[in-house]
């Protein structure tokens, strides 16, 4: 027993110098590549385990023969086992190099396209999350290009809107202070028309930069929805009445909702003017609440006639106007827009879909707490 002790130390202590040598040795290398990392672990354990067969041997005193054999053995076993971590480490490269051309590509613009052939598991996860981070960019540029260009149409299309009323305004000053008007009174009430219509148009401007810059600070409170539909339908009633357009606000359930009233009171004042200018006099707007799936869902139906299924995905775009079945609205095409961003600031949803004579705009808000 006290002979296999006395090994074990012997054998320990040539082990431990050969591994302290061999991380050094390893820190040394350990910006470089991996198949050297790899040659210097076999390395470190064959050199172990012949420093400990060495150290026993001198401390046993064995015969030089002996000594001999067991370090062609050792050696032999050195040159198995770098040749082994040498080719481990080359596929382990020439893999991560590959990996790297693909990431190189997808960073560029491209997209993403996994290397073929196997992989160890960390590089397989490596390659999935980069698969992964790839589709995200790709969803990221499309957003980024459709963003692009409705800034760009939202940009032409608020500058014909400005230049129209601009120009009548223009119009009727010079013509007020040339004194050729006969009924000034009347163009007092149009100037103040046109600035009214102005004023609205940067309104809507003012609030949707601050959706996309995402400074719409919102001050929710519980109120029952009864109440905003009840508040939407009084401040929308005048312009039915002025377009023979009935209102209906009947099937309106008193839920709860957690919401800033200021805020969804604007969304369903924009529904409502919405709707009401595109159903046609003697038609009707209705407006529903209902409690389903644990949230609350509003809508609002209109007489336009429908939408066109190509376009219905784009009804919410910035700056949209419509088609031929929905006459162009007389504000600059923001306020579905702005629809859009106010709800999903509260956690919502926005949704548009046809229904027999028209369609049906639906605001989906999360239920309010117990």
């Amino acid at each position: 027993m006290k002979d296999v002790l006395l090994i074990a130390v012997f054998a320990l202590a040539g082990a431990v110098c050969a591994g302290v040598a061999g991380a050094i040795v390893l820190r040394l290398v350990r910006h470089r590549s991996v198949a050297v990392s790899l040659a210097v672990v076999a390395a470190v354990t064959v050199t172990a385990m012949l420093a400990g067969t060495l150290a026993v041997a001198q401390a046993m005193f064995l015969s030089a023969h002996d000594l001999w054999v067991v370090t062609v053995v050792a050696a032999m076993a050195a040159l198995v086992s770098l040749c082994t971590a040498l080719v481990l480490g080359r596929w382990v490269v020439g893999r991560s190099r590959a990996l790297a051309r693909a990431a190189r590509d997808f960073g560029d613009g491209g997209t993403f396209s996994a290397p073929a052939g196997a992989a160890t598991a960390e590089l397989a996860a490596l390659t999935g999350e980069l698969a992964a981070t790839s589709a995200k960019l790709d969803a990221s540029r499309a957003r980024e290009r459709a963003l692009e260009t409705s800034r760009r149409e939202l940009v032409a299309w608020i500058s014909h809107d400005l230049r129209t009323p601009l120009a009548g305004l223009r119009a009727m000053a010079e013509a007020l202070e040339d004194g050729m008007v006969a009924d000034p009174a009347r163009y007092h009430r149009q100037i103040r028309a046109e600035v009214e219509r102005l004023t609205a148009m940067v309104t809507d401007l003012f609030e949707l930069s601050r959706i996309h810059a995402g400074a719409l600070t919102l001050s929710t409170s519980r109120m029952s929805v009864y109440d905003l539909v009840d508040d939407a339908l009084s401040g929308a009633d005048p312009l039915a009445r002025e377009r023979g357009v009935r209102l209906l606000g009947e099937e309106v359930a008193a839920v709860p909702v957690e919401v800033d009233g200021k805020e969804m009171t604007r969304v369903l004042a924009n529904l409502l003017v919405n709707a009401i200018r595109h159903t046609p006099a003697d038609g009707t707007v209705a407006v529903a609440a209902e409690h389903r799936d644990g949230a609350v869902v509003l809508s609002v139906t209109d007489g336009c006639g429908g939408i066109p299924d190509e376009v219905l995905d784009r009804v919410f775009d910035t700056g949209w106007r419509g088609t031929e079945a929905r006459t162009p609205p007389a504000g600059a095409g923001l306020g579905l827009a702005i629809v859009r961003g106010i709800v999903e600031a509260h956690a919502g949803r926005a949704e548009v879909r046809n229904v027999p004579g028209g369609c049906r705009f639906e605001v989906t808000l999360p239920a309010a707490a117990g």
